[in-house]
């Protein structure tokens, strides 16, 4: 599995433009109408029995990390995930509905800062780890293909700050709590990469505790500083 494809964003085998049935809304516009989806998306869960949901969030953040948010298209985001565009309308709604849903990293944040901060440390490495594995992909690390990017997709980034950087800021007492937040976050991410870049190496294969008897320690200065 390559690094592009452990964060949601391999190579998609359906690059030509203008393909699909929507018609390329902005985000806000609500030019590209569906249905409501069900419920809310969550990106960091696992799929229902039966409705693709993963597998189409897995192909649309490849989609979207790969071309300009104007160039994706329903159909072919649905061909790569191996379902019917109907079906990414009935679970989502609209292009602009499943945009927003890979943009969130609400579901990530939840589980993510789930511990009381004296455990955190501990908890963040255990929580990315056994996210990665049971989902093979990294509830973070997406972020970092929207680096540079001034389309849609800079929603990414902002939601980020929002979601992960922001709430973690809060979490935080004492001096430079958002400077720490930022460190924190930037250790995760670091971590994800590694774990990407080197996906058969030790640190693929070692237990998630030992990874956060060795990785936390940093974590955790940063959070009680």
């Amino acid at each position: 599995m390559t690094a592009q494809a452990e964060a949601g964003t391999g190579t998609d085998p359906h690059p030509t433009p203008g393909t699909g049935t929507d018609p390329h809304p902005t985000p806000g516009t609500g030019t590209d109408t569906g249905p409501a989806p069900d419920a809310a998306p969550d990106p960091g869960a696992p799929a229902d029995p039966g409705t693709g949901r993963t597998a189409i969030l897995r192909a649309a953040r490849r989609a979207f990390a790969l071309r300009p948010y104007a160039e994706v298209t329903l159909r072919g985001i649905a061909a790569d995930a191996g379902v019917s565009a109907s079906l990414i309308v009935k679970r989502f709604g609209s292009k602009e509905q499943l945009f927003a849903a890979v943009a969130d990293f609400g579901p990530a944040a939840d589980a993510l800062f789930g511990a009381p901060l004296p455990e955190l440390g501990r908890h963040l490495v255990r929580t990315l780890v056994g996210q990665r594995r049971a989902q093979q992909g990294d509830p973070l690390l997406r972020v970092v293909f929207s680096l540079g990017i001034s389309d849609e997709r800079s929603l990414l980034r902002d939601r980020f700050q929002e979601q992960i950087t922001g709430r973690l800021t809060a979490l935080l007492t004492g001096p430079d709590a958002a400077l720490r937040a930022e460190l924190i976050a930037a250790q995760l991410i670091g971590l994800g990469a590694t774990l990407s870049i080197h996906r058969d190496g030790a640190a693929a294969q070692a237990p998630p505790e030992r990874l956060a008897d060795l990785y936390a320690p940093a974590l955790q200065r940063l959070l009680e500083a």
